[in-house]
This record gives structure tokens, C-alpha cells and sequence, in this order.
């Protein structure tokens, strides 16, 4: 959980969303990660922005020493992955899987606060899941990165629904199956249903990164 900016002034999700051919498609661009780092197991989320190439948390694979892999939809058989950009104040993280098959999902440029749509992933690490949701505003705060120091200048889009452990890293997206923003929290206010994304923006940048150079990246110490 983490503080930040609540999703003031956006309508409740629309259920509705759920039920569009886009968000129900959505499942073949969506992966379960699975890590190990000191010694623990680590569940959670992603999504294939190219072909061979997820997006997912920084927190999701901090301290691993290449045992790193994927499934897609949750089921199938798991495949290698190798991080290859890791940021732990944005919390995101560049994974490249050759062998994960799938669907990339598309990227909206621009999002617009209080559109609708869908958190996907696999929280608790059980099947997939998708859970109505609207996202808001896009903001610079003061807040922590994913070792908990701080303060730290972070830009982040806080969103409205359900999010569980194990959502992190998995994409929200809308009514089309498009990605609004990437979950990395929920809310540390446990008396609304909601928390946060990474920006889209941070996910182009860090995508551009990772194709402009294929060497595996530091990721740092365990959060655990």
C-alpha cells in the first residue's frame, strides 16, 4: 500500500466494461510473473507491450538473480524471462521473453481521467481476474520508491477498483482491451477501493530504453 493522490471526482466503475469483447480479449496480452529473490517466491502481474517483451513492477523482481519467468493467461507452460530495464522509483520494470507468445496489448497515448474499463491480472496469485475500474488523474507527488525511502518526486495515476496483491504489474485497461496505466499499489486509505498506476507515458519511456540496448539490468536489492 502507498499514499497518494485518491481519484476525486470520478464516477463509480461500470460493470458494463467487463462484458466488451476488447477487455475479455485482453487475457492473451496479460501474464502471470513469477520470481524468487532471498530466498522467497514472488507472484504478480504483466502485460506484452511487443512481441517478446512485458511490461510488469519493478518491486515484482527486485533482488532476482535471473530466475525470473512468465505464463500466459496464468496457465500455460512457464517461460524464461531476463529483466531488461528496472527503474525502483517508478516502479517499473522491462522483461524480455522471447518464447511468451500471446497478444501485445495497445498503448493509449493520452488517457482521459474517469474513462472506463478494467484491472487485469492475477491477484493471490490464483486464475486471472478482471475487475471494473476508472482511472483519474495523472500527477506529480512527493511519495516513496519501492524500498519504502523518500520523499521522492513520483508521477503517478491513481484508479478506482479493486486491487488485491498480486494485481502489480498488470495492466488497467480500457473498454478496447488498451492500456490506460500499469497497477503498482493499492491505496494506503483502506476506506476506498482504489490505488495506483504508472503513468503510460513512463512505460513508452521505459520501453524505448529497453529496445535501444538488450544487456540485463541490475535489479537491486529485495523488498522483502
Amino acid at each position: 500500500m502507498i499514499a497518494g493522490p485518491a481519484p476525486s471526482g470520478i464516477e463509480p466503475p461500470s460493470q458494463e466494461a467487463l462484458s466488451r469483447p476488447g477487455v475479455r480479449a485482453a487475457v492473451d496480452g496479460t501474464v502471470r510473473v513469477l520470481a524468487a529473490a532471498c530466498g522467497l517466491g514472488i507472484s504478480g502481474s504483466g502485460w506484452i507491450a511487443r512481441r517478446g517483451v512485458v511490461v510488469t513492477n519493478a518491486h515484482v523482481v527486485a533482488g532476482t538473480k535471473g530466475d525470473v519467468s512468465v505464463q500466459l493467461r496464468g496457465t500455460g507452460e512457464k517461460r524464461d524471462a531476463r529483466v531488461v530495464y528496472f527503474d525502483p522509483r517508478a516502479d517499473i520494470a522491462i522483461l524480455a521473453a522471447p518464447q511468451v507468445g500471446g497478444s501485445p496489448l495497445p498503448i493509449v497515448g493520452d488517457p482521459r481521467s474517469g474513462t472506463a474499463g478494467a484491472i487485469l491480472g492475477y491477484p493471490e496469485n490464483g486464475s486471472f481476474d478482471s475487475r471494473a475500474a476508472r482511472i483519474g488523474a495523472t500527477q506529480q507527488v512527493f511519495s516513496q520508491d519501492i524500498y519504502g525511502r523518500g520523499p521522492v518526486r513520483r508521477t503517478m495515476t491513481s484508479i478506482r477498483g479493486r486491487i488485491r496483491h498480486g494485481n502489480s504489474g498488470g495492466p488497467v485497461v480500457d473498454r478496447e482491451g488498451r492500456v490506460l496505466a500499469t497497477v503498482f499499489a493499492s491505496a494506503e486509505d483502506t476506506s476506498a477501493s482504489g490505488g495506483f498506476g504508472v503513468p503510460n507515458a513512463l512505460v513508452r519511456s521505459a520501453l524505448g530504453r529497453a529496445r535501444a540496448g538488450s544487456q540485463s539490468a541490475a535489479t537491486g536489492e529485495c523488498t522483502a
